[in-house]
C-alpha cells in the first residue's frame, strides 16, 4: 500500500483542540453507555439446548461438543472459513485468529473455553495451523451437520440457487463457507446450550487492529469495495501476491 498524505486537515488552536475533544468525548461515553447496554441485553438472551451429538475430528481422536469445554462452563466457537480441498485458510479468518489466538490464556482464566472448526478434515488443517503457528484448538466437523446447522457451510444445491440462510436472512453468498463465531454454555448435568452466534461484520469486535486503526487519522483506509482486500497471512506482508488466497 502506497502511504497518502492525509490532505487539508483542519489545525486549530490548543485551546480550540481542547473544546472539540471534550465535546467528542461526551460522545464516546455515550457510545460507551450504549454499548455495557447492549452486552447486557446480549447475555439475558435466551437459550436452546443443544440435543445434536456433534462430534470431531481432533488431534486426539473423535471429540464431543461437551468435549470442547475442557471442563470450563462456557465455550466460545470460532467458525473458521476453510473448506475440504482448499490449500489455505481464509486470510480474513486468519487475521482474526491473529487477535484470538492470544485471548485464549486469559479466556480460560474466566472459565471460558475456545476452538476452531472448520469444514476441512484435520489432515488439511493441521498444516495451515503449523505454518501460522497458532496453538489455539482447532476441530474439523467434516462429517458432521455441524457447520449446516450454524449457517456457515452451504451445499452445491443453495449456491446454485444463489440464496443461502446467514446472518439470519436470505442472501447471496460468494462462497460455500461463511464466518461467524458461535457461545455455548454448559450446565451442571453436563448439558449444552446455544446462547449466541454473530456472523458477518459481527466478528468485527474481536479484531483488535481495526481498534487501533479506527483511532487514527487514515482510519481503516480500505476500499469500500474489497474493505479487506488489504489484508494478508502475518508471514505474506511485503510480498506481491499471497500463496493462494481463498477470500
Amino acid at each position: 500500500m502506497k502511504n497518502k498524505i492525509i490532505q487539508n486537515p483542519t489545525i486549530v488552536s490548543p485551546e480550540k483542540w481542547l473544546a472539540a475533544r471534550r465535546e467528542f468525548l461526551r460522545e464516546e461515553k455515550e457510545y460507551t453507555q450504549m454499548r455495557d447496554r447492549l452486552t447486557a441485553r446480549r447475555r439475558e438472551l435466551p437459550w436452546v439446548k443443544v440435543d445434536q451429538a456433534y462430534t470431531f475430528e481432533s488431534p486426539g481422536g473423535r471429540v464431543s461438543l461437551a468435549d470442547l469445554f475442557e471442563g470450563r462452563s462456557q465455550l466460545v466457537v470460532y467458525h473458521f472459513m476453510f473448506g475440504p480441498g482448499w490449500e489455505v485458510g481464509c486470510k480474513s479468518c486468519s487475521y482474526v485468529s491473529d487477535h484470538l489466538a492470544p485471548t485464549v490464556v486469559h479466556l480460560q482464566a474466566r472459565d471460558v473455553a475456545f476452538a476452531a472448526i472448520s469444514h476441512a478434515p484435520l489432515a488439511e488443517l493441521a498444516p495451515f495451523k503449523k505454518r501460522m503457528g497458532w496453538a489455539f484448538n482447532w476441530v474439523s466437523s467434516h462429517g458432521s451437520d455441524f457447520n449446516r446447522d450454524y449457517h456457515v457451510s452451504f451445499t452445491a444445491e443453495e449456491m446454485a440457487r444463489g440464496q443461502v440462510d446467514y446472518n439470519y436472512r436470505l442472501m447471496d453468498f460468494p462462497l460455500e463457507e461463511a464466518p461467524g463465531l458461535s457461545v455455548f454454555a454448559k450446565d451442571a448435568n453436563g448439558d449444552v446450550y446455544h446462547t449466541y452466534s454473530t456472523y458477518g461484520r459481527g466478528v468485527e469486535q474481536l479484531i483488535g487492529t481495526y481498534t487501533v486503526l479506527d483511532l487514527v487519522p487514515k482510519g481503516r483506509d480500505e476500499d469500500p469495495a474489497a474493505t479487506m482486500s488489504w489484508v494478508r497471512y502475518h508471514d505474506s506482508y511485503g510480498q506481491t501476491a499471497d500463496a493462494v488466497a481463498t477470500h
